[in-house]
């Protein structure tokens, strides 16, 4: 068949959707098989014909299972036997169901053309299953052969690392042992310092007394007359009291 160029514009796939020929619809009205079915038959999706049970997966009647009664491949719609709803006029009508919302549970195979087509597609499927379990055994073999390899080189490298370590843990070990040796003396020239110190506060001490009593004689020479001047003050006040006394006696 000649393949067709994808269409990515929403309206001309409706076009062609809806204006698709019968071996189009026909393809378009597959569904998808029970796991069951996969694994005995090979074949994942099928066309859904009239006669084949199937059970809604997706909607309102999700988990309903019914025979298929009718096929319109017109619509793209199935209907299937039990299901569906009265009318107001109290009429009972079908309910259409698309194909896709539905699973294939078991497969109506009274045609033997559709017999061929199970066999054909399953020719074409195994293949491909069976490239993909030798590639999926393939990385399986590899991965855990690779992981031990990797493992080693961890090690190895691992190795020297450690010895590294242990080189520059002893070698703070050695500077600690020579540092107090050059900070000896720093402490002897401290304690000399100290020395000078306490000898010139002592100087200055011997020398401070002989200052402190010459203040203090000028602070008394000052206080002197300082007191005599006050005494002289308050001495003429009895005087004139005495005067008063001796006018009041005359």
């Amino acid at each position: 068949m000649q393949e067709t160029k994808r269409i990515k514009n929403p309206k001309k796939q409706r076009k062609r959707l809806f204006n698709a020929p019968a071996h189009l619809r026909h393809k378009l009205m597959a569904a998808h098989l029970s796991s069951e079915l996969v694994a005995s038959r090979g074949v994942k999706t099928l066309p859904v014909r009239k006669g084949d049970t199937v059970r809604i997966e997706r909607g309102d009647n999700k988990g309903f299972e019914g025979k298929v009664s009718r096929v319109d491949p017109k619509h793209f719609r199935i209907y299937l036997e039990g299901l569906t709803r009265e009318k107001t006029d109290g009429t009972n009508i079908f309910i259409s169901v698309h194909p896709s919302k539905v699973q294939i549970r078991n497969l109506n195979l009274d045609d033997k053309r559709r017999k061929d087509i199970l066999g054909r597609k399953k020719k074409i499927e195994k293949p491909e299953r069976e490239e993909k379990l030798k590639a999926k055994a393939a990385k399986k073999a590899e991965k855990p052969k690779e992981k031990p390899e990797a493992k080693t080189e961890e090690i190895t490298e691992e190795k020297p690392e450690e010895a590294t370590t242990t080189d520059e843990e002893a070698m703070p070990e050695v500077v600690e042992e020579k540092t107090p040796a050059a900070k000896k003396p720093v402490a002897k020239k401290s304690a000399a310092k100290k020395e000078a110190a306490k000898k010139e506060a002592l100087i200055e001490e011997e020398k401070a007394p002989t200052k402190k009593p010459a203040a203090k004689k000028t602070a008394v020479s000052k206080e002197a007359p300082v007191k005599e001047k006050a005494a002289k003050k308050t001495a003429p006040k009895p005087r004139a009291k005495r005067k008063i006394s001796e006018e009041g006696g005359q």
